[in-house]
């Protein structure tokens, strides 16, 4: 497909965080129609300040943007011709079910969350049909309301199993996305999770950044078995491990394998606090933000759900959603392991 072919197409973006703000104000920079759904507060803050997206030096303004915060506005926009889905994992059940009714009028979904659930959840409520698999590596951070900055450009995955999916890779890639296509959307997505449970789960409960976490050993060994958990479920049930743009999985999964811990360590252990350094993960931000949610039990909990339906153990990935989690309720004061590396330590089976 070349460029003077593509069409200009309508896009409906549920929320409008650093991923959303992102994906769907590049569109907008591009040529393309986006309306974006959100809380009516951030909506508010949104339709006053306009987008803002970072890359080096530049900024890129959309003044204007879209913004609805009810579900009757967003079918008044409408026709689309596909949804880009950008809200927490935590918050896919309660979209999709408020969605429900209108399923008919809604357009494709991609599913661009982290985990490897969302897709159900959604085919589930608006139909098999309705949904595409998605994922992203650029590095994206949030500076405030509508305003983002491209930390590392890496780009945006598709799976091939959508009739729109070939317009979709085209129209996003001109848009300076670095889009790709992916034949199979469950190796897409269970790679990407290998990367987002890296110092994640760790770094919330620990309140250490990643670069700390990488840097001992007993934590560095404790992500290993965690990432072998996790891998291990995906050979159970033959998703192959797959790179993913600027994102040599493949490298990581194998050396989390078969390199000595020692060895690993000192080769992937600075490849991994290069890439994510002294920035604190998602789950430490929403954890520390007192959100009262996290995504723990949609990535670290998804693989010991499926690890408990293939017969696979799972302790580490056990150990660290329940801890988590029980932070995040507030049955375990926010202090009692924070930066206290050997009380977590000792809870390894």
């Amino acid at each position: 497909m070349t460029d003077s072919s593509l069409p200009q197409l309508r896009f409906l973006c549920f929320g409008a965080g650093a991923i959303g703000t992102y994906l769907g104000g590049s569109l907008v920079l591009a040529g393309h129609s986006v309306v974006f759904f959100e809380r009516p507060e951030p909506a508010q803050l949104l339709r006053e300040k306009g987008l803002t997206i970072w890359q080096g030096e530049k900024a890129s303004r959309v003044p204007s943007p879209q913004v609805v915060d009810h579900i009757d506005d967003v079918l008044t926009h409408g026709p689309y011709d596909v949804a880009i889905l950008a809200v927490k994992a935590y918050d896919t059940l309660a979209l999709a079910e408020s969605l429900h009714p209108y399923r008919v009028a809604l357009p494709p979904v991609i599913c661009f969350q982290n985990g490897v659930e969302n897709e159900v959840v959604i085919a589930e409520h608006l139909g098999s049909d309705k949904v595409i698999a998605g994922t992203i590596t650029t590095a994206v951070g949030r500076r405030g309301p509508g305003e983002i900055v491209v930390e590392r450009l890496r780009g945006v995955g598709i799976a091939n199993e959508h009739i729109l999916a070939p317009t979709l890779v085209a129209v996003m890639d001109r848009a300076g996305l670095r889009a790709r296509m992916y034949d199979q959307a469950a190796a897409m997505k269970w790679s990407k999770m290998l990367t987002n449970l890296l110092g994640n789960a760790s770094s919330a409960i620990l309140d250490m950044p990643p670069s700390q976490i990488f840097a001992h050993p007993g934590l560095f060994r404790m992500e290993m078995l965690m990432l072998q958990e996790a891998i291990r479920v995906m050979q159970a049930q033959d998703i192959p491990v797959i790179d993913l743009p600027e994102t040599p999985v493949r490298a990581l999964a194998w050396s989390a394998n078969h390199l000595p811990l020692f060895l690993s360590r000192l080769l992937l252990g600075r490849v991994l606090a290069s890439g994510r350094g002294d920035k604190m993960p998602s789950f430490h931000i929403d954890f520390h933000a007192g959100r009262g949610k996290s995504e723990v039990d949609y990535l670290n909990g998804a693989v010991v759900r499926f690890g408990r339906r293939l017969g696979i153990p799972t302790p580490v990935n056990s150990l660290l959603t329940e801890t988590l989690l029980a932070l995040t309720a507030g049955k375990i004061p926010p202090d009692r392991f924070a930066h206290k590396p050997d009380q977590l330590l000792k809870l390894l089976p």
